[in-house]
């Protein structure tokens, strides 16, 4: 089997206002990585859209409703959120397509076609809480394909990993109550948006944060995923690995402090692709999240996403 990669050009036509980190370019790296010929043995799919009753399962309908009604029309420019998030008239195709591509993500892992998948979307999820878009993100789209891989697929135990460094706020508080859903993460601390402590666990116990501090490098990450995270997820053992693949705790990142290089996504994604085959049958589903350096971005995910077709 090989490796699913799901992109959708929708994701090209949610703008960012002038000097945004959340740029098209982004997209845009990634896809001229994914482009090279060493990724030709991918199996490639576009995003659909995805629908109404998914994203519900983890944002209220009124919320839905009200981006929608938020979302600008072609000659309306922008649209605030908050400082950070804005939408113009392309963001709320784009992220339903970003939800959408999770959930086809899993499908297709699920249904055998693919051994693993990236889903390679922008706007980013892991920061949305059930009813507050924010950080650059509208929906969940890591949360949304967990819930769709327990109502569609009837998995009963769910894993998502976010390596991201900014903490996935709005992935811990979807999950805070649930047994059923293992949320770890390393990320930066102190830093945006302030949550993610140790003592964070979430009433059932499947809270996992593994903070690390302003410059730690790869040696202190690998050693918070070896003895923090790992022992986690493979007791928890999920039906299921998901990624929140954020690429942003790169040594080049402009919004922090951290110091990993590409050797160490690699790393992570053996890591993870061994634990899902010990409990989840091999099975992996990673979206991408954030990462703001061009560089670092195009590198790390032609390294994460070259070892999940390599595993």
């Amino acid at each position: 089997m090989t490796t699913l990669l799901v992109s959708h050009p929708a994701y090209t036509r949610h703008e960012t206002p002038r000097g945004h980190p959340e740029r098209i370019d982004r997209i845009l790296a990634v896809e001229q990585t994914l482009a090279d010929p060493a990724f030709d043995d991918l199996l490639r799919l576009e995003a659909p859209e995805a629908p109404l009753e998914a994203i519900i399962r983890c944002h209220p309908r009124a919320h839905v409703e009200a981006l929608r009604r938020l979302n600008p029309h072609d000659d309306e420019g922008f649209v605030a959120i908050d400082s950070d998030t804005a939408m113009s008239p392309g963001t709320f195709a784009a992220a339903l397509h970003a939800a959408g591509g999770a959930m086809l993500a899993v499908d297709t892992v699920m249904a055998g076609r693919a051994k693993n998948a990236f889903s390679a979307s922008r706007p980013p999820g892991h920061h949305a809480e059930p009813a507050r878009a924010m950080g650059f993100c509208f929906f969940n789209n890591a949360a949304i394909a967990a819930r769709h891989a327990q109502a569609a697929h009837g998995l009963e135990r769910v894993a998502i990993m976010d390596f991201d460094v900014h903490h996935g706020n709005g992935t811990q508080a979807i999950f805070w109550t649930d047994p059923s859903v293992l949320y770890a993460s390393t990320h930066e601390m102190p830093l945006y948006p302030g949550t993610g402590a140790r003592s964070e666990t979430g009433e059932a116990g499947t809270i996992v944060n593994a903070p690390l501090r302003a410059g730690d490098g790869g040696e202190a990450f690998r050693a918070a995923m070896e003895a923090v995270v790992l022992p986690r997820l493979l007791a928890f053992a999920p039906d299921l690995v998901i990624v929140s693949a954020g690429f942003d705790a790169h040594r080049r990142d402009p919004l922090a402090n951290l110091n990993l290089v590409e050797a160490d996504y690699a790393w992570a994604t053996e890591q993870l692709m061994a634990a899902a085959e010990k409990t989840a049958r091999g099975r992996l589903v990673s979206v991408l999240e954030g990462g703001y350096d061009l560089t670092a971005l195009a590198g790390s995910t032609a390294v994460h996403v070259g070892t999940l077709m390599d595993g």
